[in-house]
């Protein structure tokens, strides 16, 4: 097995990007902090700080006062030396967000997908907005990653096909780095939004669990983490979780469906109400909860409302919605048997503890594993937030390793 050699050169890099990691996790720090923090001599922290800050990588941002002599300069990393940005799209509504290579975020802007039938046009309009937005010049962005419900083929990183975009398909991804001129990724959605959870949610630190995502507009997903890594499957098909079959869902030969799933794209069936996604898509949500008398048009209206409320009906539809979500999350714990379930989305953060409650109770009547059953706790769009994390980590990567 062959090894690079440790050249002077590679040892430059290694030692900057260790230093250049330490000073966003632990900055600002002076040239003797950084040299005891990564053991580099003084005279080899001092080269690096120069060459750095010829790079226009780290500068001076104040000074602290030491024993004798004068205080000692306190270095950072430039914050402007490279930005990323982050899409979520969704049928609904582009939500995009830039950020500096710091993570600090200097802007947010959101596009209506009906103004393009372009994929193209609607990520180069929204990444144009972005920039303008938060004055950010074009050549500073190094990454943008794209997070869509479509399923993402693992061995290009293209959409294979989405239902809920259907203008989204193999060669968009080619067709977006020719337009931008730079790095893009597209992500499964709910893939972002796992990664958010494990970095700084309810799965932070955890290195295997489950992401079950209840959405109002895409219906039911789920993201698999083992090992600290999204488990993708051969085709990155796996975690479409809504074709799960379980009891009380029909099969597709019982609504006279035929041929594979991507066939049935544009068919006069959209919704597929086949599987899981039977038990628990919006529409059907809202006519469990018409059943047991919880009124409303839309799944986030009446699952809110229940929850809220400590009436018997709204208990009951509770009861009941949590039996049909711990259908699915009992199969997934029989198979995987992940420890921990995160339940996200817009419609179980309407639940709430008392969805989850439930829904633990419900999937301990029927699995075997002793699983714990948590709410996402991302604040804002965890989504958005598991894009910007996804292209930090890449813009890193390339910044800092090009130093020498």
């Amino acid at each position: 097995m062959s090894q690079r050699p440790g050249t002077p050169r590679l040892l430059r890099q290694l030692n900057d990007r260790a230093a250049l990691e330490l000073l966003l996790s632990a900055g600002p720090l002076t040239r003797t902090q950084l040299g005891t923090r990564t053991g580099l001599s003084k005279v080899t922290a001092s080269q690096l700080l120069a060459r750095l800050e010829e790079r226009d990588l780290v500068r001076v941002v104040g000074s602290q006062a030491g024993g004798r002599g004068p205080n000692a300069a306190l270095y950072a990393v430039v914050p402007e030396s490279a930005y990323v940005a982050a899409l979520d799209v969704s049928a609904r509504c582009v939500t995009a967000t830039i950020a500096d290579i710091t993570g600090r975020i200097v802007g947010d802007v959101s596009v209506d997908p009906s103004s393009s039938d372009d994929p193209v046009a609607l990520v180069h309009t929204a990444v144009m907005r972005l920039v303008e937005t938060a004055e950010v010049p074009l050549d500073r962005l190094r990454a943008c990653v794209i997070g869509t419900p479509g399923v993402v083929d693992p061995r290009t990183g293209d959409i294979r096909f989405s239902f809920d975009l259907i203008s989204w398909h193999e060669g968009i991804l080619e067709a977006l780095r020719t337009d931008l001129k730079r790095s893009v990724m597209i992500e499964n959605d709910v893939n972002l939004a796992a990664l958010a959870e494990h970095a700084e949610g309810a799965a932070a630190g955890v290195p295997e669990f489950v992401l079950i995502w209840l959405s109002a507009a895409g219906g039911v997903g789920m993201s698999t983490m083992i090992g600290g890594r999204i488990h993708r499957g051969r085709s990155g098909g796996a975690g479409e979780i809504g074709y799960l079959p379980v009891p009380g869902a029909p099969m597709p030969g019982d609504l006279g469906l035929s041929g594979d799933y991507e066939s049935l794209r544009g068919g006069v069936d959209q919704d597929l109400p086949h599987g899981f996604q039977a038990l628990v898509k919006s529409g059907r949500v809202v006519g469990l909860a018409a059943e047991h008398g919880v009124e409303g048009g839309d799944v986030v209206e009446v699952v809110r409302s229940a929850a809220a409320s400590d009436t018997p009906e709204a208990d009951a539809f509770l009861d009941a919605f949590a039996e049909r979500l711990a259908r699915g999350v009992a199969a997934v714990s029989v198979i995987l048997d992940p420890g921990l379930v995160v339940l996200g989305g817009d419609v179980a953060r309407a639940g709430g503890a008392k969805l989850v409650e439930r829904v633990q109770q419900a999937t301990a009547r029927i699995a075997p594993n002793a699983t714990e059953i948590a709410l996402g706790s991302v604040e804002g769009g965890p989504v958005v937030r598991g894009a910007l994390l996804h292209a930090l980590e890449h813009a890193r990567d390339e910044v800092f390793s090009s130093t020498v």
